[in-house]
């Protein structure tokens, strides 16, 4: 008989102090006597109001509290949890997040990925195994940190599902701010400045995630009937008109039925949402990839999209505000809370957009906040990214605009 595994331990500390020093050894003191065994991870993210000393982190970090596996990245702002244990967001001002979890009978692998190493995508999945040394009979779950100028990173992520196809994969872009344009990515002692940094975590862990793409859909879902590349040609509505249309026409015609708010919000917060299941009758919120509307031909009425289309895909057009946003996230960690049975969640990652937080709320810590309404036992920590990772459907992507929570607890 297998012996029942140690519980996990997760936990986080926060400090605003200006100077890096003050800050590392703030974090961890809070940290260090937390634990009934040594801690197996590290995952630290740093503010860009740092971004001249970045290369002195892990070794102020590694010389108090030396880690096996340590890796995180630098964000405009970052999200830990306070001493009294709630969740604070600090937006474009110095801040230092240091997570430590303690993860009995997990294996735990860092790894940091250039450009330059990623196999071709013709590549057969043993090339993307070989590249992250972990077998997909392992199952792995991955947290990733890539720099914000890589252009690889859907490269990555499409190799990682290939290869990897049952691996829930999370994290996302580091981000700068207005003044200070470089960034930093933490594996272990090394500061790298670019690629992808990333831990897979295997054996009896579950790494659960929830994607809020803080959209509402309006009208039907349409059949695309012609697309080139981005390009939406032509649509049609099988349920109540199947004649194929110029998609702008069917949008203009839309517009009209929209209530006057929706119509002014629609000036600059559309959206389409692609369908990710072809086969699913009824569609629901969560069930689209949200895409950029790019612009308009008014000549050939066709749209462009920030992603690729083909002719049989569903799409939706979709709007989005604060309140939906809002709405959106309470209803998607709702449905988690109440569907959870069993062991609850060890600890919290919180991978949100540059285009959320108190820009989009006009108040501080909303999307923590909530998230500690619901789960308010959970360690949460992360950083506000210049693109999210999460899945939607069986398929990992690159978001926007988005919050990706990664929880992490007991099968």
């Amino acid at each position: 008989m297998n012996a029942t595994p140690l519980p996990m331990q997760w936990a986080n500390a926060l400090s605003t102090r200006a100077s890096l020093e003050a800050a590392v050894k703030e974090t961890v003191e809070r940290l260090k006597d937390r634990f009934e065994r040594p801690p197996d991870l590290g995952l630290v993210f740093i503010s860009s109001a740092f971004t001249s000393e970045f290369s002195r982190l892990l070794p102020l970090l590694q010389d108090l509290l030396p880690l096996p596996v340590l890796v995180g990245c630098s964000g405009s702002g970052v999200i830990g949890m306070d001493p009294n244990g709630t969740p604070r967001e600090i937006e474009s001002a110095p801040a230092l997040s240091l997570t430590l979890a303690s993860l009995p009978g997990v294996s735990v692998r860092s790894f940091h990925l250039s450009s330059d190493d990623l196999p071709d995508l013709d590549s057969p999945p043993d090339a993307w195994v070989e590249l992250v040394g972990v077998t997909p009979e392992d199952n792995p779950q991955f947290i990733l940190m890539a720099d914000p100028f890589s252009s690889s990173i859907n490269d990555l992520l499409q190799g990682l599902d290939f290869a990897y196809p049952n691996a829930v994969k999370v994290g996302g872009l580091a981000s700068v701010d207005g003044f200070n344009r470089q960034s930093g990515l933490f594996c272990d002692r090394t500061c790298h400045r670019e690629g992808v940094v990333g831990v897979a975590l295997s054996g009896p862990v579950v790494l659960e995630a929830i994607v809020a793409q803080g959209c509402r859909p309006i009208g039907p879902a349409y059949q695309v009937t012609q697309a080139e590349r981005n390009i939406l040609l032509t649509l049609s509505d099988p349920t109540a008109d199947p004649v194929e249309r110029p998609p702008l026409e069917v949008l203009q015609d839309l517009i009209q039925t929209l209530s006057e708010d929706d119509r002014k919000l629609a000036q600059n917060s559309l959206f389409i949402g692609i369908a990710q299941d072809s086969f699913k009758l009824t569609l629901n919120q969560g069930d689209f990839l949200i895409r950029t509307l790019l612009g308009v031909d008014p000549k050939a009425g066709a749209i462009a999209v920030g992603d690729r289309v083909r002719p049989g895909q569903r799409i939706q057009f979709h709007l989005r505000d604060a309140q939906t946003s809002a709405e959106d996230l309470d209803t998607l960690l709702r449905d988690y809370w109440q569907s959870l049975t069993g062991t609850a969640p060890a600890g919290a990652l919180m991978f949100s957009c540059t285009g959320r937080g108190e820009g989009l709320y006009q108040e501080a810590n909303f999307d923590s906040g909530l998230f500690h309404h619901y789960l308010s036992s959970v360690p949460l920590s992360g950083f506000f990214c210049g693109g999210e990772i999460g899945p939607v459907g069986k398929t990992t992507f690159l978001h926007g605009y988005t919050s990706v929570f990664g929880l992490c607890r007991r099968p």
